[in-house]
């Protein structure tokens, strides 16, 4: 990126202060940012300033850097970065953003540059003699697919011919630019194909109807393998395994296996005949391995840190009168597989490890965790 500086001082004005509107506009601009970030507002500032006057001056850099307790050299930073910042004086009435990248130049940006070489100056950030024009050629501008395209302000005009832009250019100088709709500039809606759709613009063909005998001649048709069909069939095939297919000897060998486990559990397995054990449901609350829970203090741990605790868990161990990490941390494994089973949780307390996670927690907080797990609680 090339260099950029400051205008002269000889074109610079003297002071900048927001207009009334746009002053009350910066203070809420401000109020949007968290304290200790209202920094953050430098940008917003900067391009509101510059709408105002047209571009960035020297003055206007150090009112927004008064504005937001900002280093000057910080604010200049900012705007000497940023290309979307004019930094020298720009058209009063358009300022020409030409898309001089790849796509536009094969679409021929080169002839739009020529043209505002030819209406506006020779070179670009001068103003033309009325002082109402200017021109620059910029980086993708993002509407590759509309090339050659420019920008005035804060609108873009696209599939530009030469021929186009001087009308352009003429309406804006006349001061009647908003008579000129922003966007593309042939027959194209946004960025679809110019001149209308080129592909799914056929309706759908019908779909085929299937009589109903057809179908339920389809649903009662069985598929016959050729080797079969073609031959009579002979008392021979039920018997000699000979002439049965792979298919046909697979499936009555499933048959024959399954036939014979059932006969084995009808011949006195009784484990066979016993139906599948009921779920266990929650442990009582009566248990004796419940964990012993406390009145509710004043200050409650949050449990929450807890990797595996969640809101709903947390309020759950808290019906059962567990509050802090000191009583997760002293659970005994008895205790422990009362409050997994309890909450169902399918060994997840072992798994995470709470009780080492509650010790560390209860012995130091987070910089006690950080220190034996290596990175912050959750």
């Amino acid at each position: 990126m090339s260099v950029r500086r400051l205008a002269d001082d000889n074109v610079q004005p003297a002071s900048f202060a927001f207009s009334k509107e746009n002053a009350t506009w910066a203070k809420a601009t401000i109020n949007k940012y968290p304290k200790g970030r209202q920094q953050s507002a430098v940008i917003p500032l900067l391009m509101r300033a510059q709408e105002q006057d047209g571009w960035v001056t020297k003055a206007a850099i150090e009112y927004v850097a008064d504005m937001l307790d900002m280093a000057y050299i910080r604010v200049l930073e900012v705007a000497t970065f940023y290309t979307q910042f004019q930094l020298l004086p720009v058209g009063t009435r358009a300022h020409v953003q030409v898309c001089g990248t790849t796509p536009c130049m094969l679409r021929g940006a080169e002839d739009l540059i020529n043209v505002c070489k030819k209406r506006i100056h020779p070179e670009p950030f001068h103003l033309n003699e009325s002082g109402t024009l200017s021109w620059e050629e910029v980086e993708c501008q993002g509407a590759c697919v509309n090339a050659p395209m420019i920008m005035i302000f804060k609108d873009s005009y696209e599939d530009l011919t030469p021929t186009q832009l001087e009308h352009i250019i003429d309406r804006f100088d006349a001061g009647k630019g908003s008579d000129v709709t922003p966007g593309t500039q042939v027959d194209r809606i946004y960025s679809a194909p110019a001149g209308g759709l080129t592909s799914l613009n056929e309706p759908e063909p019908a779909a085929k109807k299937t009589t109903t005998r057809a179908k339920k001649a389809d649903e009662d048709s069985v598929s016959v393998p050729p080797s079969n069909a073609a031959r009579a069939k002979t008392d021979a095939e039920e018997t000699d395994p000979k002439l049965k297919t792979p298919a046909t000897a697979k499936a009555e060998a499933a048959a024959n296996t399954k036939a014979k486990g059932e006969t084995r559990a009808e011949g006195g397995d009784a484990s066979a005949k016993q139906p599948i054990a009921a779920a266990v449901g929650k442990p009582s609350l009566e248990d004796k391995n419940r964990p012993a829970g406390i009145e509710r203090p004043a200050t409650l741990d949050d449990l929450k840190l807890i990797s595996g605790v969640g809101p709903k868990i947390e309020g759950t161990l808290h019906e059962l009168g567990i509050f802090t990490f000191a009583q997760v941390a002293g659970w005994k494994k008895a205790e422990r597989e009362w409050v997994d089973l309890y909450l169902n949780f399918k060994g997840r307390i072992e798994r995470d490890d709470w009780v080492k996670q509650a010790k560390a927690l209860a012995k130091g907080g987070e910089a006690e965790y950080i220190r034996v797990f290596g990175k912050k609680p959750r």
